[in-house]
């Protein structure tokens, strides 16, 4: 119990699932300031572009770019779309949406899921409330020492045996059935963390089948489909693809390349992991706030092709 109470509550998703001290695995590097007047949802019937994500896009971050380039947008999440139907584009109408522009942002493990379209399938009814301000709030940096006074009660043993575990020189392993720490190759290169030659990585991103060019066809055909709308696919590597295997999608990108349904962020990313440390925080699935950034200024790029 006592060695729990000086175990500080983990702040990265990953180090928190998979047991893992934040000591060796938490970021380091200060997270830049975004205005809070950038950092709202407009209703839609006031926007002129909708963003249907999901955990990628919670905290408005990367939508901020758009907004501090005059755009009106409005963000939803997948939970409550449900699945891509062929009346997504009456849904939407019906919901109050007056614009042209969809964003459909999905992170890549769960897009394969989220394309198994049903012809018979309905979008969720019911109202549809567009939160104005961020359903999650990212932390303004790394925090100092706090007790840990709400955890169980072997969770400190817990995070130091694996901890230990984590730290040992060779191969990777597996923490909790959920994540596993994988070295990294040049990893100091890219992470602030002080075990920065490994990362913590979610199964999921492997265990996941791979994106494949079906997977672009039925994001063409359901883009077609919906001829009232424009869509920008919003497609987010797997953190493990970004930095351990990024062959896994290869003939995915080509063909959505070649397709032209929106940026190209597997090469983004590929490229931008080297420049800026932390593009993906290493304790955590998710993109750093530069990351989200960066990813909005990308984004800016691909709506203006659309919506100069």
């Amino acid at each position: 119990m006592l060695l729990t109470l000086f175990t500080p509550p983990a702040y990265g998703d990953l180090s928190r699932i998979g047991r893992l001290s934040d000591a060796e695995f938490g970021w380091r590097t200060q997270p830049p300031v975004v205005a809070e007047s950038l950092i709202r949802s407009v209703p839609l019937d006031q926007a002129d572009i909708l963003v249907v994500g999901d955990s990628f896009s919670t905290s408005l971050r990367w939508q901020s770019e758009l907004v501090r380039n005059g755009y009106r947008v409005s963000t939803i999440y997948w939970g409550q779309t449900g699945p891509l139907c062929a009346d997504f584009e009456a849904w939407t109408k019906q919901a109050g949406f007056r614009g042209r522009l969809v964003v459909l942002e999905s992170v890549e493990r769960l897009l394969g899921e989220r394309l198994k379209i049903d012809p018979a399938c309905s979008t969720r009814p019911g109202d549809l409330v567009v939160r104005s301000t961020p359903s999650v709030e990212p932390i303004a940096g790394p925090p100092g020492f706090v007790f840990n006074v709400d955890d169980k009660l072997d969770a400190g043993l817990v995070t130091l045996m694996n901890t230990r575990k984590a730290r040992q020189p060779d191969g990777d392993a597996v923490f909790q059935d959920v994540t596993r720490v994988r070295p990294v190759a040049n990893g100091c290169r890219y992470f602030s963390h002080r075990l920065c030659g490994k990362a913590i990585f979610l199964l999921d991103d492997t265990d996941t089948p791979a994106l494949e060019p079906l997977d672009v066809e039925k994001m063409k055909a359901f883009s077609k489909e919906q001829a009232g709308l424009r869509f920008v696919w919003m497609v987010i590597p797997d953190k493990t693809t970004v930095y351990v295997d990024p062959s896994r999608t290869a003939e995915f990108s080509r063909a959505f390349n070649d397709a032209r349904l929106g940026p190209d962020l597997f090469a983004f990313a590929a490229q931008e992991r080297g420049r800026i440390l932390d593009f993906y925080l290493p304790n955590d699935t998710h993109l750093s706030m530069q990351g989200q950034l960066e990813v909005g200024r990308k984004m800016l790029e691909a709506v203006r092709n659309v919506l100069p």
